[in-house]
């Protein structure tokens, strides 16, 4: 029986029936029984995985799984081997136990994710559905490891607020994925997300917008509904913390200099009050690239910097060694304008506008490297010259990253022509507020973070990927994982997997497995796409998209 694995492994043999329907009556042909004298017995260093399978599986079947001896039988053996991969790991479940060993604490976590896969769509609920039944562990041999150690979701929380549960959702579910970085899009035009103790009016005032565009931007239709919502610095703490126990790194972006309008609104000095009334400005109400951006001041840098104190204290270094200033979208048209922003060019002796921006950039990637952090932002922060120790988010396609990489910088590629899931997944007419190209399932399956062409040292700048999520048009859970799912499977599998070239790849056997891990995502309660498209609660008749026809541009 296919082991219907998601991400698939890199070797994996055996695979049966979790009920034991294809077993003798002891377990002994179709897998080891899995009841309430089975135990985890865990090595050194595993602990956060034996928690993890006691509060899952644990709950799943209504079993004890209570802590097993060193010679205990009929156990989930919790161990370390340094001889594989960081996050790599092997799976072995034979009739004398299961056996989950890991290059690190992380590896053995995904082995285990991979355990919980092999028990079947039941493991992935709350509690036990039919508790009478008779579970085992299938029979198997695993051994598997990432291929890449980035392996993201950005989640834009700016544009409609998600309440800090549905965050910790995410995180479970991006770690079913094996996903293992979390970009959190915490500020922007339209709403600043995370309390800043010197600087209450960024909560106060910037949290909440009047009013909302509902669609596209070009649509005539306003939710009059104020909306708004930030997470307290204990909220950002229980994130953090919530994630570093499955082992992903969180990457909180602070966006600036542009995407800023939020943060004026709060504090008007912040903008550029020599060319508008920054004290009319409100927190941004529609989408789009906003013209009000920061002053180029040093008002402006050491409010920043104090802003990146107290984010640096609520991310530590060692599962945020990564700090995202975004640097995107950054309109030049008040600098040109502003006397003090020419002024602040002639002294530093900068050519244009774009190395003004550059400076900013500089600035903090200097000031971050000093407090033992990496800066990394999307590809604009090339234009004008980029830090040497600063990594690039290549979103405006596969050129920026190239460009980053060959220059000997590292890269995260999330081209938004290819791994965008606010893009619509089928052209049908009642996808929901349909934005961008369509990119199906197929689609994010054949994508190949790394470019053809890349010299084999620039290629080593590859991180990894990610899929970004831009919630405009996803005002509740519902619609994130409407857009999110089943597209993050596959791009799981991308991430992860040792898949062969694009055209290459076998996508009807990906289709197949996903039948079985839809009626995991079932089991999530994750308001997934259907494939026979949406269901008559997920359209949104009447209200404007913006549709890109054609193939996407490859660029």
């Amino acid at each position: 029986m296919d082991m219907d694995l998601i991400p698939a492994p890199v070797r994996a043999v055996g695979g049966g029936d979790p009920t034991g329907a294809d077993g003798a009556g002891n377990g002994a042909r179709g897998g080891l029984p899995l009841d309430s004298a089975t135990t985890i017995t865990a090595a050194p260093g595993t602990e956060n995985t034996e928690r993890w399978l006691r509060s899952t599986l644990g709950a799943a079947f209504g079993l004890p799984l209570a802590p097993g001896g060193e010679d205990a039988a009929r156990t989930i053996r919790l161990g370390l081997d340094p001889a594989l991969e960081p996050e790599g790991y092997r799976l072995a479940s034979t009739p004398d136990g299961v056996e989950i060993t890991g290059g690190s604490p992380a590896g053995v976590f995904w082995g285990a994710q991979t355990l919980r896969q092999l028990l079947g769509p039941e493991a992935f609920r709350r509690a036990p559905v039919n508790p009478g039944t008779r579970r085992v562990i299938p029979f198997a041999r695993i051994e598997d490891s990432p291929r890449f150690p980035w392996r993201g979701m950005m989640l834009d929380v700016a544009r409609h607020f998600l309440p800090k549960d549905d965050v910790l959702r995410y995180l479970d579910l991006l770690a079913a994925h094996k996903l293992n970085v979390f970009h959190f899009h915490l500020t922007d035009d339209q709403g600043w997300r995370i309390e800043i103790k010197r600087h209450p009016r960024l909560t106060e005032v910037g949290s909440w917008r009047s009013r909302t565009k509902h669609g596209h931007r070009a649509s005539e239709l306003w939710d009059e509904t104020p909306h708004g919502g930030h997470y307290t610095q204990d909220d950002i703490r229980e994130i953090v913390a919530y994630a570093a126990e499955r082992h992903i790194w969180v990457v909180p972006e602070i966006d600036i200099p542009g995407h800023s309008q939020a943060a004026i609104a709060a504090y008007p000095e912040l903008g550029n009050t020599d060319v508008i009334d920054t004290t009319t400005l409100s927190v941004w109400d529609t989408w789009g690239i906003n013209a009000n951006v920061l002053a180029p001041t040093d008002n402006t840098l050491r409010f920043f910097e104090g802003v990146l104190e107290e984010v640096l204290e609520l991310f530590p270094a060692a599962t945020s060694p990564f700090i995202h200033i975004g640097g995107d979208e950054c309109r030049k048209e008040q600098w040109k304008d502003s006397a003090v922003a020419q002024s602040r060019i002639e002294e530093l002796g900068l050519a244009n506008e774009d190395e003004l921006q550059s400076w900013i950039i500089r600035h903090f990637d200097t000031w971050l490297t000093a407090r033992g952090r990496r800066l990394i932002g999307w590809d604009e922060i090339l234009e004008g010259g980029l830090p040497t120790g600063a990594a690039v988010s290549s979103w405006r396609g596969y050129g920026g990253g190239v460009t980053a990489a060959e220059a000997g910088h590292d890269v995260v590629m999330c081209p938004e022509q290819h791994v965008y899931l606010d893009h619509r997944q089928d052209g049908g007419p009642d996808e929901p507020m349909p934005i961008g190209f369509i990119r199906t399932l197929e689609d994010v399956y054949r994508f190949e973070p790394v470019p053809p062409g890349l010299s084999e040292e620039a290629a080593r700048h590859i991180l990894g990927t990610q899929a970004n999520v831009w919630t405009e048009v996803m005002q509740n859970r519902a619609r994130v994982d409407y857009q999110v799912f089943p597209r993050l499977a596959a791009f799981a599998e991308v991430a992860w997997s040792p898949l062969p070239a694009s055209a290459d790849r076998d996508f009807a056997a990906f289709e197949r497995r996903m039948t079985a891990h839809y009626a995991r995502l079932d089991a999530l309660g994750v308001d997934y796409r259907p494939p026979s498209g949406p269901l008559p609660r997920q359209q949104r008749p009447g209200v404007l998209g913006r549709p890109l026809e054609g193939p996407p541009p490859n660029v």
